[in-house]
């Protein structure tokens, strides 16, 4: 499976514009949107700018949008999958969106119409989708130091997801597996335009400029 990785775009069309273009050019099969939609909204903007993308899409809200995010997803003709678990060709996408803060193995992620905790859900098969990186995995700030969510990174070292998609952090984009778990930070930065990862046996990922 082609995937196209994207986070912060941050309510600007001119970047959503970069994002449409490389989507054209790399032909996924899902877009995963890994939260910042807006700045700071409103709920429309996601709307709007998630049905301009022309492709299968499952998103999280990142930490500069509002609660009021949620139903502009759900507006849209992208899947919210913030405490989800779809699947999308035989592989299982997980969500926890947002500025993330506190987060344990007892998270209840919703799967089909069950609640049930994340330490069950979560597997070494798994994609991780989250807004906020793991500690000390592509975080690092323009001041030097770590970031990143150091519960996620506890929760990433006990459980091996095979893949963790993330944003956040303008200054670090790029990839770096943390034992067998890849993590991707796709954002947005000054020289970068997310990530394509061909997620087959082995995984393969090129971040764009």
């Amino acid at each position: 499976m082609r995937i196209y990785a994207v986070a912060d775009i941050h309510g600007s069309q001119f970047r959503l514009n970069i994002v449409l273009d490389q989507i054209a050019a790399c032909n996924p099969e899902l877009v995963v949107v890994c939260g910042d939609i807006t700045q700071f909204g409103p709920a429309d903007v996601a709307t709007n700018f998630l049905n301009q993308i022309p492709v299968d899409t499952i998103v999280v809200h990142g930490n500069i949008d509002p609660d009021n995010i949620l139903g502009g997803i759900e507006e849209s003709t992208a899947e919210n999958i913030h405490l989800k678990r779809v699947v999308r060709g035989g592989i299982d996408y997980i969500g926890i969106g947002g500025a993330l803060g506190s987060v344990s193995p007892s998270l209840s992620i919703m799967v089909d119409t069950e609640m049930k905790p994340l330490s069950v859900v979560l597997d070494e098969l798994s994609v991780l989708v989250t807004h906020v990186p793991p500690y000390k995995t592509m975080d690092r700030v323009f001041i030097g130091h770590n970031a990143g969510n150091k519960d996620l990174r506890v929760i990433i070292d006990e459980f091996h997801p095979r893949l963790v998609l993330c944003g956040h952090i303008h200054e670090n984009p790029g990839f770096k597996k943390i034992g067998d778990t890849m993590v991707v930070n796709c954002s947005m930065g000054k020289h970068t335009t997310g990530a394509v990862i061909d997620l087959n046996k082995s995984i393969r990922v090129k971040i764009l400029d």
